[in-house]
């Protein structure tokens, strides 16, 4: 296929999502109000609880098997290094462009971390069923491609919700101690100056008594901190992991694997004589619900990025040269030492989710983080605005491109 036969077998699937997300971006609005903030959380806790995990199962119990599980072990080390990769780029963008303190940390996990679940659920079976795609027969293709793209989702949760969920927290905690100790030596200076009588050397005394009080708070938690174990840091670690393993995507990714490589489970529920086929047929159901819920939703949150404008220019085109031409590249070169090693199966498809996985924009995820700890919530929808409105057109021309490659 040419060049120009591919871009348009890219573009497809990227207009199918703008257009899906652009009527959930029109339904958000003030003007119609049928998706607004409590709605839209509503919505995604319904795709998230129910109809992802409907999709993540039913995919990967129909088409996986146990040598294809063994063959994918390069799957969580290629996503290990987008994360690497990135969170190393984006903390050298932190230092070059500067941004506010309670930045940091959210600028590197948006670096680092993509849209790996939903956006990779859409795009790729979208891909597989445009006219003239270069990787074989539709419905296999669907199919398998479903199965590469539940398995990236539930990879990406666990690494998010570890590696991206620490950088957002570390960061909101050090912003919050900060205003604290601050806090504390405004309020004596306030009181002084409110006070008609108070004399200038009271003021002072005052001042230094506070300043003495925040100095001892401070080297106590220090000194807290110093007597931290690792043990228990080990420990922390251990139980946000396993947080991470009880989640819905994740725990129907774990079940769809066993039943995938398992025979006489499979034979249970797949194929129009398994003895227990309407189970997998009301779970595919459930599962044609979470493209277009998830879609709608993408489209309603990032309206949120139009009511703020407090962010730098350079640190929006800085995160967007990070996602959209480092990373790539990168990617591109990750996947290309990976082939020539012997490190990956012979299927075009599979390296093309590796390659897709550099590309993508940040995850949704972290606009829960900053909500959690009411930090960045705002600077958070701007960036996400910026950047899955490029995605539009990055997606479409790093697609083709991979699909020239391979």
């Amino acid at each position: 296929m040419g060049f120009w036969s591919l871009l348009e077998v890219a573009a497809m699937p990227i207009l199918e999502v703008l257009i899906v997300g652009g009527l959930g971006a029109f339904m958000a609005t003030d003007y119609c109000k049928l998706l607004p903030a409590d709605a839209r959380r509503l919505l995604n806790k319904m795709a998230f609880l129910v109809f992802i995990p409907s999709l993540i199962f039913s995919s990967l119990a129909q088409s996986v098997t146990l040598q294809d599980i063994i063959s994918w072990w390069f799957m969580p080390v290629n996503i290990g290094l987008t994360f690497l990769f990135g969170g190393l780029i984006g903390w050298i963008a932190v230092k070059l462009l500067k941004p506010e303190p309670y930045l940091e940390g959210l600028i590197i996990a948006i670096c680092s971390s993509g849209n790996l679940g939903n956006l990779v659920v859409i795009i790729v079976p979208a891909m597989c069923l445009q006219e003239g795609s270069p990787f074989g027969n539709q419905d296999v293709c669907r199919l398998v491609g479903l199965s590469y793209a539940s398995f990236s989702m539930a990879l990406g949760g666990f690494y998010i919700w570890t590696y991206s969920y620490q950088l957002v927290r570390s960061t909101a905690i050090r912003y919050k101690a900060l205003q604290a100790a601050e806090q504390a030596i405004k309020e004596p200076l306030l009181k002084g100056e409110n006070q008609e009588n108070g004399s200038i050397i009271d003021l002072l005394s005052e001042s230094t008594e506070v300043d003495t009080e925040s100095q001892s708070v401070l080297a106590s938690s220090t000194h807290k901190k110093e007597n931290e174990t690792s043990w228990s840091k080990l420990l922390d670690l251990i139980i946000q992991v396993l947080e991470e393993l009880r989640a819905p995507p994740t725990l129907a990714a774990v079940i769809g694997l066993i039943f995938g490589a398992i025979t006489w489970l499979k034979m249970l529920i797949i194929g129009d004589n398994a003895p227990l086929h309407v189970i997998q047929d009301s779970i595919t159901m459930l599962g044609a619900g979470a493209i277009p819920c998830v879609t709608l939703v993408l489209g309603g949150n990032l309206t949120q990025g139009f009511r703020t404008a407090r962010l730098k220019m350079s640190v929006i085109i800085g995160v967007i040269c990070v996602k959209y031409m480092l990373l790539p590249v990168i990617g591109v070169g990750v996947v290309k030492v990976a082939e020539n090693l012997g490190f990956l199966p012979p299927d075009p498809l599979y390296r093309f989710v590796l390659m897709l996985q550099f590309t993508l924009p940040p995850a949704m995820n972290i606009g829960a983080m900053t909500q959690l700890f009411d930090v960045g919530q705002e600077e958070c929808s701007v960036l996400f605005l910026w950047t899955y409105l490029v995605a539009a057109f990055a997606l479409t021309g790093w697609s083709t491109v991979f699909m020239w490659i391979l």
